[in-house]
């Protein structure tokens, strides 16, 4: 079977590769997954791709020949590249043998959210990730990114969210205003290691919104101004405080525990 896609030069490749760069997911509102459980997670969560590429040695395996007979059943392009362009336009060291274009996953926000995760300006795509697949997993209904935060479809976030992108309803870019309004009747908490209450004494039955913000900065004026309460993580030891994807982890697991706990009554 010839190898498809066999230049690097080659027209697609090289929009797969502009993908990459924030600027071009702004304006095409696409961005790329890498990988058989991402790529699944897409086309579960219902997106049509763009553009699907894979390696022969991918559509040999099993998972690989049944992912892309559901792909060709649906009359949605694959094509086979060499792997030579597989590692060309992947991001990761060592390449599943597919990736795929996908749209901007658009989730309806619920009308009345119970549990918010409103992240405060983080940096950090791999923290940025670890909060995401956090969120999904404890049950957060709507996480708002505000401004300055890092780009939630930068490819290190994609890869550790996990397919949180696909199943959580997000809004980023927010102003703080808007945050105010999305959020309002909720009681606000800010994670900080400053905070007058621990963060297992809040009854997290009730609906919240919890702030993370960044470790190296700490809290923004604005996340100050919109918080009801400043909360706390206890430690032991010299650990002064932990990587905002840790904390926020910690915190939105308590709370998910919690609404266990009331359910089961």
């Amino acid at each position: 079977m010839p190898a498809g896609i066999t230049s690097t030069s080659n027209p697609k490749v090289k929009y797969v590769r502009s993908l990459y760069e924030r600027p071009a997911r702004c304006r095409e509102r696409r961005f790329v997954v890498e990988g058989l459980r991402l790529v699944e997670e897409a086309l579960r969560a219902g997106l049509q791709p763009a553009l699907v590429f894979y390696t022969q040695e991918f559509a040999e395996r099993a998972e690989g020949r049944e992912l892309l007979a559901r792909i060709r059943q649906r009359g949605w392009p694959a094509e086979q590249v060499a792997p030579h362009v597989m590692e060309h336009m992947a991001e990761t060291v060592t390449p599943q043998g597919i990736l795929a274009v996908v749209p901007f996953p658009e989730r309806p926000a619920p009308q009345h959210p119970e549990l918010v995760l409103i992240v405060d300006a983080v940096a950090d795509p791999g923290n940025l990730g670890t909060l995401l697949r956090s969120a999904e997993a404890a049950g957060v209904e709507l996480v708002l990114l505000s401004e300055g935060t890092a780009d939630v479809f930068n490819p290190k976030v994609v890869r550790g969210g996990m397919g949180a992108h696909f199943r959580l309803p997000m809004r980023w870019g927010m102003r703080w205003e808007d945050i105010a309004g999305a959020v309002q009747g909720l009681t606000v908490y800010l994670a900080d290691v400053r905070g007058e209450r621990s963060y297992d004494e809040v009854d997290w039955r009730r609906p919240a919104a919890l702030i993370v913000s960044s470790e190296a900065h700490g809290p923004s004026p604005a996340a100050r101004r919109l918080a009801h309460e400043a909360i706390y993580i206890p430690m032991q030891g010299q650990t002064e405080s932990l990587n905002v994807g840790v904390a926020g982890s910690i915190i939105l697991f308590e709370a998910a525990r919690q609404r266990r706990a009331q359910a089961r009554c």
